[in-house]
């Protein structure tokens, strides 16, 4: 419920209208997942509440701390199904140099949300694509992933990503809806919220025409049609250059900057050659570029991590064909609890 629902719904209650302006605060602002939490309202309003409402749905299953300080939480659905949500501090060097908010003198939290369970991409890299597509998430159980990890950490989030298990875009109408919500209920802006897609082109043109200000990425992984048939089977669908042109109109409609991930894999895409394929692919396009090195994941999968020396040629090739680009390796984090990039599949480590 936004502010106008908890007025209607106190209003049935028969209880005075600025009892849901309080609740609101509660539940948005303070993260409190219990109305015995509610100190301005007497227990007998409280009793009241309790009665006939619930404060989300999510249950904690399991939650763990990376030797970096990620922590990483399970939750369960109500119907029983489960999803992963971790959550990082990143210092401020990390960030962007046009990103100017920062919550503290160091950095801020960053929270990698889940748009569903599983996910129907199935990405070969990735350990989340193992599970197949078990459900949708509503974005109440999107939003209410943010509002539990400020919970159970007590620290304040200030940014989003969008790259949790799921394909955002295939989910579409309920993740914009927790956009939306997310910036009106919880107060996080639309340039500290960023959607990852693997090439979902009507989507793509679709959000280009929302009217908001987050940052969209692209999981492009392989600059060919051949290598990415195989890395983002999507691609048969939407091949590389149609969502590389995609991506330039929506460029062009929204004024903002995209960003490309490219998980670099040993001996699979991390070549000079396709360092130089990719330069030439995105030259014309405002865009940051995220390399990405491969995390393990726990599926016997054939792949592994790509030198340091491949990386660091890689990113040396694309820089110079990508001049006036931000060109970034990610940094690890979460790896040792199967919480970073491609390893979340509801698994405790």
């Amino acid at each position: 419920m936004n502010q106008a629902d908890l007025e209607s719904f106190i209003k049935e209650l028969g209880l005075e209208k600025f009892r849901a302006k309080q609740i609101y605060e509660w539940i948005y602002k303070k993260s409190v997942r219990d109305f015995s939490e509610m100190t301005n309202l007497s227990q007998k309003v409280r009793d009241q509440i309790a009665a006939k409402a619930n404060i989300g749905s999510l249950k904690l299953v399991t939650r763990e701390t990376s030797s970096d300080g990620t922590e990483k939480f399970l939750f369960e659905t109500a119907d029983g199904e489960k999803l992963e949500s971790v959550l990082m501090f990143i210092e401020n060097d990390d960030y962007d140099e046009e990103d100017d908010f920062y919550d503290t003198p160091a950095g801020r939290y960053s929270a990698c949300i889940s748009s569903q369970v599983g996910c129907a991409v199935a990405c070969p890299f990735c350990a989340t694509g193992t599970l197949g597509l078990k459900k949708n998430l509503s974005s109440s159980e999107i939003i209410e992933q943010i509002l539990f990890m400020q919970n159970l950490s007590n620290q304040r989030i200030g940014n989003i990503v969008y790259m949790g298990q799921g394909e955002p875009f295939n989910n579409y109408d309920a993740v914009l809806e927790s956009i939306r919500k997310t910036q009106a209920d919880i107060g996080i802006g639309a340039r500290r919220i960023t959607v990852s897609t693997s090439g979902v082109i009507p989507k793509i043109n679709a959000f280009a025409k929302e009217d908001l200000q987050i940052t969209l990425a692209l999981s492009l992984h392989d600059p060919t049609n051949e290598g990415r048939d195989f890395l983002v089977p999507i691609n048969r669908k939407w091949p590389v250059f149609e969502v590389i042109d995609a991506l330039k109109s929506y460029v062009d409609k929204t004024n903002r900057r995209v960003t490309i991930e490219y998980v670099l894999l040993n001996d699979v895409n991390d070549s000079v050659e396709k360092a130089k394929i990719l330069g030439h692919l995105i030259k014309d396009l405002h865009c940051n570029i995220n390399l990405i090195p491969y995390n393990q994941t726990n599926t016997n999968d054939p792949f592994t991590r790509s030198s340091s020396k491949n990386i660091a040629d890689f990113s040396r090739v694309l820089r110079q064909f990508c001049k006036g680009k931000t060109v970034t390796v990610r940094k690890e984090r979460g790896h040792d609890i199967n919480a970073a990039c491609g390893q979340l599949a509801n698994s405790v480590s």
